[in-house]
């Protein structure tokens, strides 16, 4: 439960106004044995009500799609966590037996390895979960905002309308503020360069085929930052990503990636994997050049195809129709060109989000190809825990539509310490310095963020 507000909010401080207060009240009224929900209009964004409110809640969410859907929330009224080589099906049945209201949507996290994080960094992150928000904020299908409050069976609306009506607009967003800080590489970039001489070796040799290799960055600060406001300054920064920020406690899971895992909408399916990467140019003249020499890259475009075979692969199982370009495209993001391949199908009937994650997830473009022997690789060489780095992120609703990100140009924040992620497929023409370079360029958004100087 959230804890309560000690001192009255001034009359024209108050984040959510007092007649929609009321309203929520009014609807709320009572007890009951089955789960509620009401919405409201309001013209409170998303992530104000995560910044405002997220420090008295022990979860807090918020996820925003490129020029498109936004949902904040804090609280969870409902939620479910599963591990192991069944995790996405025991999320789809235990959400379907909720028997939640109509409407509701769920926020969906999932960790690289299908049995959780393993060290103690990722502390209440688990393998997989779905969560209910008690409040929640989200994109209207008519445009502007619509406010949702969820009361479990048997509960009184009273405790979290009374935390709502003391919520104050959150002060102004704070930029990282100069300072001193330390960066350190974990692991060593020599011997992540090793492990990336290691991953061409096994290659050449015909034990794998591609590796997804990751390292971290551990950025500590004089000052912490409020991590929402982290949040906020990556989407201002990178519109065209996929902006996220998952809070257990007093660590928060944040990013803004620019890969989309799957989105579904009634039968419809898409999934724009990317792989082979380059740097930004300095004029737009300069960023064609660019990436008229990534498409052209006989390196960059096998490690995209190991991709986009193997989404397409697994998706034509599932599916009636299917659409995939033979042709890459270039993708431009803040700081990094990727090449990219959005494909469409049409999926078969009864076929679920969860069922598309499970086939699909991990793609090569995380893990490696084939799947289960990079895997082994990966477990064998791998100096980190990623936790949910490289993982899933996004919502679900009780009607099966949901849209899910990876993990990717992130960090996971805990007061004054980040620890932010990158990682390069290896293919056998990988060479082991410019991967590192690769990496450096992924890094940049996070870094030049958390370290301003």
């Amino acid at each position: 439960m959230p804890e309560r507000c000690c001192d009255p909010v001034p009359l024209n401080t108050v984040l959510i106004p007092y007649d929609d207060i009321r309203a929520l009240r009014t609807a709320l009224a009572g007890d009951s044995a089955n789960t509620r929900t009401v919405v409201i209009p309001t013209s409170v964004p998303p992530l104000q009500l995560v910044r405002s409110g997220a420090h008295l809640f022990g979860r807090a969410f918020f996820f925003s799609e490129p020029g498109g859907l936004e949902f904040g929330g804090l609280g969870a009224t409902w939620r479910t966590v599963a591990s192991g080589p069944g995790r996405f099906s025991i999320l789809e049945d235990e959400f379907a037996a909720a028997s939640l209201p109509r409407g509701v949507r769920a926020a969906v996290g999932f960790s690289f390895s299908e049995d959780g994080p393993k060290s103690d960094l990722w502390e209440g992150f688990g393998a997989a979960e779905v969560c209910v928000p008690e409040v929640a904020i989200s994109t209207s299908v008519g445009g502007g905002y619509e406010l949702r409050v969820t009361v479990a069976g048997g509960q009184s609306a009273d405790n979290i309308l009374s935390v709502l009506s003391d919520l104050a607009e959150p002060g102004r967003l704070r930029p990282p503020e100069p300072g001193n800080h330390t960066v350190e590489a974990r692991p060593s970039t020599l011997d992540w360069q090793r492990e990336v001489d290691d991953a061409v070796d096994a290659i050449r040799s015909g034990v794998v085929h591609k590796v997804v290799l990751s390292r971290s960055v551990v950025v500590k600060s004089e000052v912490p930052v409020p991590p929402f406001d982290l949040v906020h300054h990556l989407g201002t920064g990178h519109r065209g990503c996929y902006i996220f920020g998952w809070q257990v406690g007093d660590a928060v899971f944040l990013g803004a990636t620019p890969e989309l895992l799957l989105a579904k909408r009634g039968r419809s399916i898409v999934s724009n994997p990317l792989a082979g990467s380059a740097r930004r140019g300095v004029s737009d003249e300069a960023d064609q050049g660019i990436g008229a020499e990534l498409m052209a890259s006989t390196k960059d475009r096998s490690e995209h195809a190991f991709v986009v075979d193997d989404i397409r692969d697994r998706l034509g199982a599932i599916t009636d129709e299917l659409v995939a370009p033979s042709e890459p495209s270039v993708l431009r993001t803040a700081a990094v060109q990727h090449l990219s391949t959005r494909i469409h199908g049409t999926l078969s009937d009864g076929v679920s989000l969860y069922d598309v994650a499970a086939s699909i997830y991990p793609t090569a473009a995380v893990g490696g190809s084939p799947r289960q022997q990079a895997q082994v690789f990966i477990d064998k060489v791998e100096r980190l825990d990623r936790g949910w780095y490289t993982g899933g992120i996004g919502w679900t609703d009780a009607g099966g539509d949901g849209t899910l990100a990876l993990g990717l140009r992130c960090g996971l924040v805990r007061a004054n310490e980040a620890h932010v992620f990158a990682g390069n497929g290896i293919v056998a023409e990988s060479d082991a310095e410019r991967e590192l370079l690769e990496t450096r360029l992924k890094l940049r958004p996070m870094l030049n963020l958390l370290s301003a100087t």
